[in-house]
């Protein structure tokens, strides 16, 4: 087994080996892999976070052992918590980071770093006001930072930063945690998941207080919550149909 790390900012996760497929998940700095597959340009990976796979380009991540794989990920997360910042390198040379950059390999890839980090589990009151950090983030399918982020990269970043894992779809995140009944059992924090014609959960976001929810559509915004789904503010219209609520911590 080959193991890796990202030593870039933000390195596309792919459905397929090419640049052109699908982007499925995106590879933030510092995080940590399983090489499951090797090709001339590409590996198949599992992120050592969520498990998540895909193809990254082998040009774009750093071969490490696997006791340095397993001492990083034995490590409690230390993440960036600026909307973006610089690590430098060796050579004096700065390198752009973004929002929930992982801390932990800076002395393995020969970086330093003297920005502010997050180290804890968080109170749960602290997740809404960690969601506004990506408030009007463009939405992109497959994306996890405020540059571009979708519904459930959006959730999965703001419980990360508050020390708390959870899965990467939505439909994987809708398994975990205690179903609620009513909206009015939920309090600020919770997840609330949304399903379409078939059935299928394909939408997520975080419940606020005063029934209003904050999620990634068109970009990470704040609309109404009631008991048919998400009322849309702007257009005056429910955009999305409410399937379950969970409480996660």
């Amino acid at each position: 087994m080959q193991y890796g790390i990202c030593n870039l900012s933000i390195v596309p996760l792919r459905v397929e080996p090419s640049d052109s497929c699908e982007l499925v998940s995106q590879v933030l700095y510092g995080e940590i892999f399983k090489v499951l597959e090797q090709r001339k340009s590409w590996s198949r990976i599992r992120l050592n976070f969520d498990k998540y796979e895909g193809w990254i380009d082998n040009k774009q991540y750093l071969e490490i052992n696997e006791n340095t794989y397993k001492e990083i990920k034995e490590q409690d997360y230390i993440l960036s918590t600026d909307l973006i910042e610089y690590i430098q390198d060796k050579n004096q040379q700065l390198h752009t980071i973004p929002l929930g950059s992982s801390l932990n390999g800076l002395e393995i890839l020969n970086h330093t770093f003297d920005g502010n980090s997050i180290s804890s589990k968080q109170d749960k009151s602290s997740l809404i006001e960690t969601a506004f950090t990506y408030l009007n983030a463009p939405y992109l399918w497959g994306g996890k930072t405020p540059f571009g982020i979708d519904c459930s990269g959006f959730t999965q970043m703001v419980y990360k930063l508050n020390g708390y894992p959870i899965l990467r779809d939505a439909s994987q995140q809708a398994t975990q945690g205690q179903a609620l009944s009513f909206i009015e059992e939920s309090e600020p924090g919770d997840l609330a998941f949304f399903d379409n014609a078939e059935g299928l959960i394909t939408h997520v976001g975080i419940i606020m207080k005063d029934n209003y929810i904050i999620h990634a559509h068109g970009k990470v915004r704040i609309d109404r919550l009631d008991h048919s789904g998400i009322y849309n503010v702007d257009k005056q219209i429910h955009t999305h149909k409410l399937r379950v609520i969970k409480k996660i911590i």
